[in-house]
């Protein structure tokens, strides 16, 4: 067995095992739900807005119960569609699915819509799950999603969350220190889901909107979680997509991924060399993210 767990930036090592099981013992009467908000406020394990990390503490409590570290109490409950192979997945949405061709300037007022906890998300999830080649996954942690309407439809949507831990091209580009990163991390935004639907054919769309989220996307995800963002960052498969729209909207392209994957094992590529695309919001973004301010 190793001597250190890490997972998501948090190190366990044997004292802190010790300290795990004691505490689950001292709970017997705690689900695992709220064993692991109890085990946040014993630790101080908090997100910046102040609610507890209990999804992180949750994963990295079932990968020590796996591992033969801890025993976890018994299951008290099977949430439907909580098991990623289960998961129910979106329903889908009757929509205008008729044609929509015409320049940018001819089709009117455009609104990008924040829909994440409101009456709005189901039908942003159910178009990435019936749209996105990709199809839809609940993102974990901090996130924010989108509806981008215009002629009262829906024509895009958009899906940020946190940033990848690891990623050689960005730490490069920022030229942050390793504890730089693990502090500031939550500082980056990365843009998991992009959809244009396809029946809208708008050139200069795509470039519009992400132009329109740079403007706003810090503000907005200061208002739900209490700090800014001050670079953005994505990915593109090269053999999908050439990234035009982001190049025409100011991104800058950063290097390649190295094809492993934040969960590898063997040091091999496993899936497919992305390139990676960031754009600052601050011009003072690597100030802002090193290891020196707060």
């Amino acid at each position: 067995m190793p001597e250190t767990w890490r997972y998501r930036g948090q190190t366990i090592d044997r004292e802190q095992l010790r300290f795990l099981r004691e505490f689950i013992a001292a709970h017997p009467g705690s689900s695992r739900w709220k064993l692991s908000r109890q085990l946040c406020e014993a630790l101080g394990w908090k997100q910046a807005n102040g609610a507890p990390r209990d999804v992180v503490c949750r994963s990295l409590l079932l990968l020590l119960e796996r591992a033969g570290e801890i025993a976890l109490p018994p299951v008290r409950r099977h949430i439907p569609g909580q098991c990623r192979n289960a998961r129910v997945r979106p329903e889908p949405f009757l929509i205008d699915t008729a044609p929509l061709a015409m320049p940018l300037k001819e089709l009117g007022a455009i609104e990008i819509q924040p829909v994440r906890r409101t009456a709005g998300e189901p039908l942003f999830n159910s178009l990435m799950e019936q749209y996105h080649y990709l199809g839809y996954e609940q993102p974990v942690g901090e996130h924010l999603k989108y509806l981008v309407w215009a002629q009262q439809r829906p024509v895009a949507s958009l899906a940020w969350s946190s940033s990848p831990r690891h990623l050689g091209a960005r730490d490069r580009y920022i030229g942050w220190s390793k504890q730089a990163r693990q502090r500031k991390l939550h500082l980056i935004a990365y843009n998991t889901r992009f959809l244009i639907l396809p029946w809208v054919k708008v050139p200069h769309l795509a470039s519009h909107v992400l132009g329109r989220m740079a403007a706003r996307i810090s503000a907005d995800w200061e208002a739900l979680y209490a700090h800014p963002i001050y670079l953005l960052e994505t990915f593109v498969d090269p053999e999908r997509f050439r990234g035009t729209c982001y190049l025409a909207a100011n991104w800058k392209v950063l290097g390649e991924t190295t094809g492993r994957g934040k969960a590898d094992l063997t040091h091999r590529p496993n899936r497919s060399i992305k390139q990676v695309l960031a754009l600052p919001l601050h011009r003072r973004f690597r100030e802002l993210l090193s290891e020196s301010t707060r």
